[in-house]
């Protein structure tokens, strides 16, 4: 990996929407890119100006509303900090021995701390590195992306409730004759009596063409189309 000390954003697919009167707010969730991909609980926070979030391996003695830690030997106590100012998101490493990687671009040398770096939302993070291959899940790296003020994605919106009005009219007598929309993954119509999955983000896709997905990462869930992360095993509320 590259020592540079520059990082492009990543592109996020997720639509965006005008934010109403909220303040910063970041979810961190697992960026799932193989079988080996560390998974850990969604984090969500909301960081007013003057507030730091401390990134560490878990410890008994690292419970603390400001600190987001990890089960994971390759990451340090003091790994990096996320803050906001202006509005927008920076995070540094703080001495880590293993590295800090925004966009796959190491972001200071071991042992030193780094500059600030902006964060865009769909930026992918990774704390430290794999140890002997990453077979024992406490010597896994931690990946994980970054979605900033994306809340109005998880309430009741135009889209969602568009998607589950199409998702209920697929039983009525009248979805035969009714045009239906495709399938992302297949590229074939989405009609009456399939197996479908209607996706936490509200996307539907055909249950055989989804599957894969499904099992490799339970109970996590990376909408292929827009790319948001969810618990399949999460409360409903």
């Amino acid at each position: 990996m590259s020592n540079e000390t520059s990082a492009l954003p990543a592109e996020s697919s997720a639509p965006q929407q005008p934010q109403e009167d909220q303040g910063p707010a970041i979810r961190i969730v697992p960026h799932i890119d193989g079988p080996r991909s560390l998974h850990f609980d969604i984090i969500e926070r909301e960081v007013p100006e003057g507030e730091l979030i401390k990134i560490g391996r878990f410890t008994d003695k690292t419970l603390a509303p400001n600190r987001v830690t990890f089960k994971s030997k390759v990451v340090s106590r003091g790994h990096a900090e996320i803050w906001t100012e202006g509005g927008k998101f920076y995070i540094r490493d703080t001495k880590s021995s293993s590295g800090t990687f925004l966009n796959h671009v190491r972001l200071s040398a071991p042992s030193a701390e780094s500059k600030p770096f902006e964060l865009n939302d769909g930026d992918v993070v990774q704390l430290g590195v794999d140890y002997q291959g990453g077979t024992e899940e406490i010597y896994r790296c931690v990946k994980m992306r970054i979605e900033l003020n994306r809340s109005w994605q998880r309430q009741a919106n135009p889209f969602s409730l568009n998607a589950l009005k199409q998702f209920k009219q697929l039983t009525s007598p009248e979805a035969l004759r009714q045009q239906t929309t495709d399938c992302c993954i297949c590229l074939c119509g989405i009609g009456p009596c399939q197996a479908l999955f209607l996706a936490p983000c509200c996307h539907i896709f055909h249950y055989k063409c989804i599957r894969p997905l499904l099992v490799n990462h339970h109970p996590g869930f990376l909408c292929p189309l827009c790319r948001s992360f969810a618990d399949l095993e999460a409360q409903i509320d």
